[in-house]
């Protein structure tokens, strides 16, 4: 079974997670195996894991705390925990986030920027990583902050802003309070893709040039980031969900994955202006 942390409508639409959940099928139609979606439905998500009728777990994504682990456990079947801190499980698999995210910070300070914006979804636009209950957005935060704050840039200093789900819009609502700032970032961060291309649409609405006026840099290399030209990072959805499943079924008794990531740099980052 695969634990997702969203409704079953992201899972089949978000690039990020078909292409995660393209990988365990993988590993199913070799192995001959069926997959179960046990998605999030709050006040029921517990239930969900305590009824599936499965013989193992892949867990995506959750945060903290998440009352799903604790049903998971009391199946006493054996799991695998993707994107979750590596001391979480006796499974996991993950990327670097921080030392990718440093490499981002580190690219924009290089070509000269000071002035940074962070976008973040979901309506949370805080800054302190220590008050993230997800694995991966909390290790972003720090790889920023790390780059970001070595430059001699303090980190209240950066502005941050977020909307409303995790889609395109989300990141040209949260793009655009930035840029309608009176003294706006010259570069903006996004925890993802998709909102990044949300963000080019904010600056393209604006008429403000990429990357003459204003860089932005992404997560993840989904396949729209090569056509809008964004600088990102490249990771392997896919290869964690295989990584996973086969931890599982080869009967690992306890490892620690970690995958690797590659920059990419493209035309939506140039010097600061």
């Amino acid at each position: 079974g695969v634990v997702l942390d969203a409704p079953l409508t992201r899972a089949f639409s978000d690039r990020a997670a078909v292409s995660l959940l393209h990988g365990v099928a993988t590993v199913c139609e070799e192995r001959e195996l069926g997959m179960s979606l046990v998605p999030r439905i709050p006040g029921r998500d517990a239930a969900l894991v305590h009824t599936a009728l499965v013989d193992g777990f892949v867990v995506s994504c959750m945060p903290d705390n998440d009352p799903r682990l604790n049903a998971i456990i009391e199946r006493r079947l054996p799991f695998a925990l993707i994107d979750h801190a590596p001391h979480t499980a006796e499974l996991t698999v993950n990327i670097d986030d921080r030392a990718a995210a440093r490499a981002t910070a580190e690219h924009l300070v290089a070509l000269g920027h000071r002035r940074f914006g962070i976008v973040r979804g979901w309506d949370d636009a805080g800054r302190d990583p220590a008050a993230v209950r997800y694995h991966v957005d909390r290790e972003r935060l720090i790889g920023w902050r790390e780059g970001i704050e070595a430059a001699g840039v303090a980190w209240d200093e950066v502005a941050f802003a977020s909307a409303p789900g995790f889609d395109v819009e989300t990141g040209r609502r949260a793009g655009g309070k930035l840029l309608d700032r009176a003294e706006r970032p010259t570069a903006i961060i996004c925890v993802s893709d998709v909102l990044a291309l949300g963000v080019l649409q904010a600056a393209a609405d604006r008429g403000v040039p990429v990357p003459q006026a204003l860089s932005v840099t992404g997560f993840d290399d989904v396949p729209e980031a090569a056509r809008a030209g964004l600088t990102t990072v490249r990771q392997a959805h896919a290869e964690k969900g295989v990584a996973a499943l086969r931890l599982l079924l080869d009967g690992a008794k306890k490892a620690s994955l970690l995958l690797p990531t590659e920059f990419l740099p493209r035309s939506s980052t140039g010097p600061a202006p």
